[in-house]
């Protein structure tokens, strides 16, 4: 009875691992920065929603991220052959099984927060069908728009689910966010940019890599500018904001190793991460 229940316990860990694989690279850049985002843009956070919040993105982000990984999985033995496809812990036919059950069940979990949170979860599904059935990950561009888009939803969602209104405050949160993503999202392709060449994907970084760079070292840099002075942050932490997004839009300048990349991608994640939090600046000091 004892070695029975041990090993069930190891095939729903082992199951828990499989699945939280699938999401990993995108605890760091999606579902913490969008959870920060939900108590920094709103005017009235509820704490206790906490763990709904993360429980719902997580699920979109896994539904997408399997419908993903399912495309071409040797393009992930080069580049993330972590990816449970990749590294043979579940097989294309099950893992396709798993991402039509998540399909309802994200329906129904999100109607459980009302017709907002169903819509966004909806247009999440049919985003994510274009951009993997029908071409949408083809080009650089569509790439930046089609994600920067899904990312807002998610945000938008998030906000909802999380008991709060979408005021004008938080509105503009959501476009700078959008605008910011959309310009600076091709960040994380200069990691995959080996595997990304030997299997002829197309992104900014293969297709235009002084370009890619260029705008990392001047984009970042001047975000960091305009949102400092938009959100009316302080002198002191202005400067320090302003010079560390200078420094890691340098580093994607001027690093070119693998390993380089992989540093300058998490500094980054952390970056974007205060970018979200800026709006919760503006209300502890301003707001009324």
């Amino acid at each position: 009875m004892l070695s029975q229940a041990l090993d069930s316990g190891r095939r729903i860990s082992g199951h828990i691992k499989t699945l939280f694989l699938f999401t990993k690279s995108d605890v760091i850049g999606v579902l913490i920065p969008i959870t920060l985002s939900v108590f920094a843009s709103a005017r009235h956070p509820n704490v206790t929603r906490i763990p709904d919040i993360i429980i719902w993105i997580w699920l979109h982000l896994l539904k997408h991220a399997i419908y993903n990984q399912m495309q071409d999985p040797e393009e992930d033995k080069r580049n993330k052959p972590y990816r449970p496809l990749a590294a043979g812990r579940i097989t294309v036919q099950n893992a396709a099984d798993v991402r039509w059950l998540l399909v309802p069940v994200c329906l129904i979990f999100s109607a459980m927060y009302g017709s907002q949170v169903l819509a966004c979860s909806a247009c999440l599904e049919a985003l994510s069908t274009w951009y993997n059935e029908f071409g949408g990950d083809k080009t650089a561009l569509s790439k930046n728009l089609l994600t920067a888009i899904a990312y807002t939803i998610l945000e938008l969602g998030a906000t909802v689910v999380g008991g709060s209104s979408i005021d004008s405050v938080g509105a503009r949160a959501h476009v700078f966010s959008f605008v910011v993503f959309a310009t600076t999202i091709h960040a994380q392709d200069f990691k995959d940019e080996e595997g990304d060449r030997l299997t002829g994907r197309r992104t900014l970084v293969t297709l235009f890599p002084t370009f890619a760079r260029m705008s990392m070292m001047i984009g970042i840099s001047l975000w960091s500018l305009c949102l400092s002075r938009f959100w009316k942050v302080d002198f002191i932490c202005s400067v320090a904001f302003i010079a560390y997004g200078a420094a890691v839009g340098v580093r994607f300048m001027v690093c070119r190793t693998a390993s380089a990349h992989k540093q300058s991608c998490r500094l980054y994640s952390l970056w974007f991460t205060l970018v979200h939090l800026l709006p919760g600046y503006w209300r502890f000091f301003y707001s009324t």
